[in-house]
């Protein structure tokens, strides 16, 4: 009897894995896509690959959009949503205004994946940059997505991108701080991601400076990709320019163990440096946030309540 019940529950599993191909994690990546604009979105061996790397995720942080049509949002929303048999994965994207100190402009875009509800943008923000005795502190100041993801460990999360002026980054990326309080003052959250192209490595951030960095110095901070690490194409290049940092207990908790990752899409996809470039000169990062309460728990507390009721019975029998 006892090993029929476990048969019928190991049957229930897999049927919902394959018929209902529920989301165990949420994957969250960052991509500078390098001078996105019209000649790049007419090259479709360009776009496709693009497309690729961001049906990898869940959520997906764009930068370096230059394209002054908003074409983009749209092609590649239309691209994700077509590229599959069957039922069709449904996506939506949430761009900033053209960003930029004078005629040279860039947007932040989010392309989120919406199937089953998985995740939706409850509001956004774009920080202003007047902070008195410290405007224009930014090149391209940070677009401020608030997140909803009811099935995550972690049901709600502020994501700050930033793409700074390398030769700013030092100042840039501890501006952060001032945002951070800022949307904390702002929304009802405690659980912050900043993720992008901070330019946070070799000579643009030399050792001697992180000490000038709140956004590092503050223990509430948690730097996912390391100093060591190589977030650029190129073999004559090792450096981490892009970044990913958590902040909230909740959030930092419900980081999934070894998620963190640079995505090779080079290796992945068998280019040549030559092709990648032609792509990118930054490899994505991403990491992913549990699922709530974990399949394992589900699964576990589906198995300990057919115990409980066995016992129950055996007692009152």
């Amino acid at each position: 009897l006892i090993l029929s019940e476990a048969l019928k529950m190991l049957l229930f599993v897999l049927f919902s894995l394959f018929y209902f191909s529920p989301s165990l994690s949420l994957k969250i990546c960052s991509f500078n896509v390098r001078s996105f604009g019209e000649a790049k979105i007419a090259r479709p061996e360009v776009v496709d690959v693009v497309v690729k790397i961001i049906a990898r995720c869940d959520i997906m942080l764009l930068m370096e959009i230059k394209e002054a049509k908003n074409r983009t949002c749209p092609l590649l929303v239309e691209k994700l949503s077509g590229q599959t048999k069957g039922q069709k994965e449904q996506y939506s994207c949430v761009v900033s205004g053209r960003l930029g100190r004078k005629t040279y402009k860039e947007q932040y875009a989010f392309i989120y994946r919406q199937v089953q509800n998985l995740v939706s943008v409850k509001q956004t923000y774009q920080y202003p940059d007047t902070q008195p005795g410290d405007e224009d502190a930014f090149s391209r100041e940070p677009f401020v997505v608030w997140f909803q993801s009811p099935k995550t460990a972690v049901k709600e999360f502020a994501v700050v991108p930033l793409h700074t002026t390398p030769e700013m980054a030092v100042r840039e990326i501890d501006e952060l701080y001032d945002v951070y309080l800022d949307v904390r003052q702002r929304w009802d959250t405690k659980n912050f991601v900043f993720m992008g192209d901070f330019n946070a490595g070799c000579s643009y951030v030399p050792k001697k400076h992180w000490k000038n960095i709140r956004l590092r110095t503050y223990s509430e901070f948690a730097w996912l990709i390391g100093d060591k690490n190589d977030t650029t194409v190129k073999n004559s290049t090792s450096c981490p320019y892009d970044r990913i940092v958590v902040s909230g207990e909740q959030l930092s908790q419900a980081v999934m163990p070894h998620s963190v990752n640079i995505f090779d899409f080079q290796a992945a996809f068998q280019m040549t440096e030559e092709q990648a470039l032609g792509v990118s000169d930054h490899f994505p990062v991403e990491f992913e946030l549990k699922a709530k309460g974990g399949f394992f728990d589900w699964l576990k507390s589906k198995f300990s309540k057919k115990r409980r009721g066995r016992k129950n019975r055996q007692a009152k029998s």
